[in-house]
Parts: structure tokens; sequence; C-alpha cells
């Protein structure tokens, strides 16, 4: 973080850092010198980040991606922020909003899937639209936290299907904003250890409760084997912390890598990639 020989502190706005990965990586950047502005939904989580009293981290409300109405406030504050703090521009965006469920496709809420949508790739090409001069003016980069590969994995196609979105986003924007240089980085993350897999157990709990009993019956053992396998998955999950030092490297390195994978399971998970699609599928049909 040094310039012609000055300290330069670099700013970086993370997305969705009320828990999980979010909150980790905002902390473990401000505490290892980056100006992090931390966004959230919901003033709890915005108090809750305000009571940890560190000076390079900046907590800001509201930032709900699924209304991109709030965009141009948090704009407003981070360059009033940057110019206090006499900051050149924005490093980094860190698109790591967003969470997902689990359901047949046959089954999906469209409401809440609308809002995985909105949540990890409408609002974070807004966000990007308002940014980006921010970006290009600090000669930052731009990071996409996402799984560690673009299989199809049945019944998680909410996260899985903006996956592949946002990786058709980031090597797009690689491309396009090449002239300026400006990276897109894929952080692909394998099992990871945050609230996400207990509050998924539990809204599909609920959801087959509600689902009609002809439909469900269609799918509901196949969802129980399901369970039980990512029961077992859940005690191998990575701890956070390891997300973002795979974050801080990525920011730090003076020509950073296109992808980088974190967690349980990521490489193995990301070979796949190197496997013919219709190989891929037979295999992940015989899951």
């Amino acid at each position: 973080m040094n310039e012609d020989s000055t300290y330069y502190q670099k700013s970086v706005l993370v997305t969705g850092c009320s828990s999980g990965m979010g909150r980790s990586i905002a902390l473990f950047l401000a505490q290892h010198g980056f100006l992090v502005f931390a966004t959230v939904r919901k003033e709890k989580d915005f108090n809750s980040l305000k009571d940890i009293d560190e000076k390079n981290l900046v907590p800001v409300f509201p930032l709900d991606l699924t209304i991109q109405e709030h965009i141009p406030n948090v704009l407003e504050i981070v360059k009033k922020e940057l110019a206090a703090r006499n900051i050149k521009g924005l490093y980094s965006v860190i698109n790591n909003a967003g969470g997902g469920f689990i359901a047949p496709i046959e089954l999906m809420d469209i409401g809440k899937f609308r809002t995985e949508l909105e949540t990890r790739i409408l609002g974070p090409v807004a966000l990007l639209q308002a940014f980006l001069p921010l970006i290009r003016e600090a000669h930052g980069r731009i990071l996409w936290i996402a799984t560690p590969s673009l299989i199809p994995i049945p019944y998680v196609s909410s996260i899985h299907a903006c996956d592949f979105a946002q990786n058709c986003l980031a090597r797009t924007l690689q491309i396009e904003l090449g002239p300026w240089k400006i990276p897109n980085i894929l952080i692909r993350c394998g099992g990871m250890d945050t609230p996400s897999p207990a509050k998924n157990a539990l809204e599909l709990e609920n959801s087959m409760k509600e689902w009609p009993k002809e439909r469900l019956n269609l799918y509901k053992e196949a969802l129980i084997k399901n369970q039980e396998s990512l029961s077992k998955f859940d005690k191998k999950r990575t701890d956070p912390k390891k997300a973002a030092e795979t974050v801080f490297k990525a920011l730090c390195a003076k020509n950073p890598k296109s992808r980088y994978q974190v967690g349980h399971l990521s490489k193995s998970a990301a070979f796949f990639e190197c496997l013919p699609q219709a190989l891929v599928d037979h295999i992940m049909s015989g899951r």
C-alpha cells in the first residue's frame, strides 16, 4: 500500500457484511490497513459493526441490492469519506452479498429466486455502473465471491445460476475494462463455515411443509438424501477467515490471478471445469 514511497491507504467496498464471509472479509481487511466500507441491509447489523470500533471500518446502511435507489446515497457516503481522508478513488468493489436456497426448480419460489438474481446480478451491475469512475481513478480491481466451479448441482440452482452469470460478467468486464487495466477476479469458495447452511436447511424444512404434497413426493427422498450428505459436508467446512486472507492476497498482488480457490473441496470442484460438459453432466446426474 505504498505509492512513491509515501503511505497511501487503499479503500474497498464490501457488500453483504452482516455475517459470514462478508463480515469476515470486511474485518480482516480493515485490521490489515484497508479502509473498508462495509455495507448492510439492516440497521441492527449497521449498529453491530459500529460497536466494533475499528478505525478503518466504515459501516454503510442501507444497501439492499434489490433496491437500486439505495446506491446514490452509498456513493455519496463513500465520496465524502474518501475526501475527508484524502484518499484517491475506490480501490475495489467486492461483490459478496447473496445467499440462495435449496429447492428443485419445479418447486422454486420465483419471488425468492428473483431476489437472489437482483442481489447477485442486477444489483452488482448497477453498483459497478455507479462506482467504476472511482475504481478507474484508483487504478483498482473488482472481486466476485462465487462457488468453486461452474457445474450443475441439483437443488441449488438459485446459487449456481447466479455463479454462471457472474462468471460471464467478470470475464466480459475483464475485456471491456482492459484499456484501463482493471482486473476482474473470481474468488471461488468451496465449503465455508458460515450461518448460511443452517439457514438454508431450516428454510428447506419449512418449504417442504408448504409445497403441494403430490409434487413434494416426487423429490422428497432425493432431498432427504441430499440433506444427509450436506450434514456430513458441513462438518468439514473452512473457516471464513481463509476466504478473507485470499481476498487480501488478491487485492495486494501486483499481477493478480483471474481466479483464486479457497475452502473445502474447492480445488476438486474446479477440476470438473476441465472435463467435457457431457461427462460432467453424467457424473453429476449419478451423485
